[in-house]
């Protein structure tokens, strides 16, 4: 019996003892069953000291606990992967705060009273798949918070007062490549890049959630919406009533998918995809699926081909990703492409549309269009039209043929001083021809006179001495031959 006296203080020593606690004990005013561990509703302001190393969930809500620092877990509990800390009143926590828990999947930071988001606050996390941030009072999120959450699939931060949230993070799709679920619903965003959102793939844009916000109206944000809800996107189709948007000087808000014809934005309705290309381009054709987990994909071409591989004359080829690529485009490879889908869930037929111009981008300019031909045709002959009728010269007297004698005209003035050489004698008039080969002779005052015309015959009277001059010569001012009345 002797003996025995040591060993049993050993093993009372041992059951009391901190490691011996927190490697199977029970913490106070928890309940605990195999490697779940329940201590919500038990009043606590700080975590039980105690844990067991081999706890797998541990629930904390609904208690008092303000401050999570980063000693709240001494020990490493390895094995642990749901924590439960919502309903708290939780208001601040340490960067350093899951440094022991680096196997965490799933954390629940709801309705509680946190304010920011700092920088690395969850780097530590490399296994996090869910993380619950909702109904707190969250208004700055930096864009490193989220750092190393290379597995992260769902982020909730609905109902908080986010005026900015970066977006980057998933345009970049490298700092959270496997995201399939963001609610930034019930926040207070103004204005969303709709661009950059609708180039996210249709699995994201299944699950991102922009309801109840304060949003301005934008004809980018409706088509965002309307392809969204034309393609069953849950996102859109659930919360459709919810969606609003602010119009300038409206009293209130307005749904965002009646924002078509209406003014004054007056926003005009998208096509679902339409891909415009050249002769002789190459072009590739996604085939953005709203499934994730796509066990299979097939396209069929305008002619009914169907293109598993590459096609029959080499010109398509089915890409790893699902796309299609066409080469060297043709005027035939123009028309409406299907892409068949099939998901983990429900099957999925995507539709694109090739228009396919016939001329090359880069072709000589032999290869205008025949609009832009008929346009050039038109202004010029327009051009040409005034040309005639406003530039044209004056006819000359070396343009006709035979003159008619002028009429004599008694008690006038037949001399003008636009005339260059008055003429004095009337007859009948000569083709030019004759003029410039026997119609020459000297004029007045010794001078050449080269287009003169044949004397009238005198007449009797008092006005016999008087002349008449050439209706049709041509005239100058600068004329220094004398009038002659």
């Amino acid at each position: 019996r002797v003996p025995m006296g040591p060993l049993s203080l050993l093993l009372a020593l041992s059951l009391l003892s901190p490691r011996g606690s927190a490697g199977g004990s029970c913490p106070p005013r928890c309940v605990c069953a195999s490697n779940l561990l329940s201590c919500s509703q038990a009043n606590l302001s700080a975590v039980p000291a105690l844990l067991p190393h081999f706890t797998a969930v541990l629930d904390l809500s609904h208690n008092n606990v303000t401050r999570l620092r980063a000693d709240w877990a001494p020990a490493r509990l390895p094995h642990l992967h749901a924590l439960l800390l919502s309903h708290n009143g939780l208001a601040f926590v340490s960067t350093e705060a899951f440094t022991h828990v680096p196997r965490l999947r799933h954390l629940d930071l709801s309705s509680n009273r946190l304010r920011t988001l700092d920088e690395n606050l969850f780097s530590d996390l490399g296994e996090l798949e869910v993380l619950l941030l909702y109904n707190n009072e969250i208004t700055t999120v930096d864009r490193t918070a989220f750092e190393n959450l290379g597995r992260l699939r769902k982020l909730y931060l609905g109902q908080n007062r986010i005026a900015r949230f970066p977006l980057e993070l998933l345009r970049e799709g490298t700092r959270l490549p496997q995201l399939a679920l963001l609610d930034l619903s019930a926040n207070r965003l103004r204005a969303v890049p709709a661009g950059e959102l609708q180039a996210l793939p249709a699995w994201l844009r299944d699950r991102l959630y922009l309801h109840n916000n304060p949003l301005a109206c934008d004809c980018l944000l409706f088509q965002l919406l309307d392809r969204g809800h034309r393609r069953h996107l849950s996102a859109v189709v659930d919360f459709q009533d919810e969606l609003r948007c602010v119009l300038p000087g409206a009293p209130a808000s307005i749904k965002i998918l009646a924002l078509a014809g209406q003014q004054p934005l007056n926003c005009s309705k998208a096509q679902e995809a339409v891909l415009e290309a050249h002769l002789g381009d190459s072009v590739t054709l996604g085939c953005d699926s709203r499934w994730q987990g796509v066990r299979s994909r097939h396209w069929v071409t305008p002619g009914g081909e169907r293109v598993l591989g590459d096609g029959g004359n080499g010109s398509a080829v089915l890409l790893a990703n699902g796309s299609l690529q066409l080469r060297a485009l043709r005027p035939e490879d123009a028309g409406t492409y299907a892409c068949w889908v099939a998901g983990p869930l429900l099957n999925e037929t995507l539709y694109v549309e090739l228009l396919v111009h016939n001329f090359t981008l880069h072709g000589p300019h032999d290869t205008l269009n025949t609009a832009y031909t008929t346009l050039v045709g038109c202004i010029l002959s327009v051009v040409l039209v005034l040309i005639y009728l406003y530039l044209t010269p004056c006819r000359c007297c070396c343009c006709r043929g035979t003159e008619k004698p002028p009429a004599p005209r008694d008690d006038s003035i037949n001399s003008s001083v636009l005339s260059t050489t008055p003429n004095h004698a009337g007859g009948t008039g000569e083709p030019c021809g004759s003029h410039m080969a026997s119609g020459a002779g000297t004029g007045q005052n010794g001078r050449f006179k080269g287009g003169g015309t044949p004397p009238l015959p005198a007449r009797q009277g008092p006005k016999a001495q008087r002349k008449v001059s050439d209706p049709d010569s041509v005239s100058s001012v600068f004329s220094d031959t004398p009038i002659v009345v």
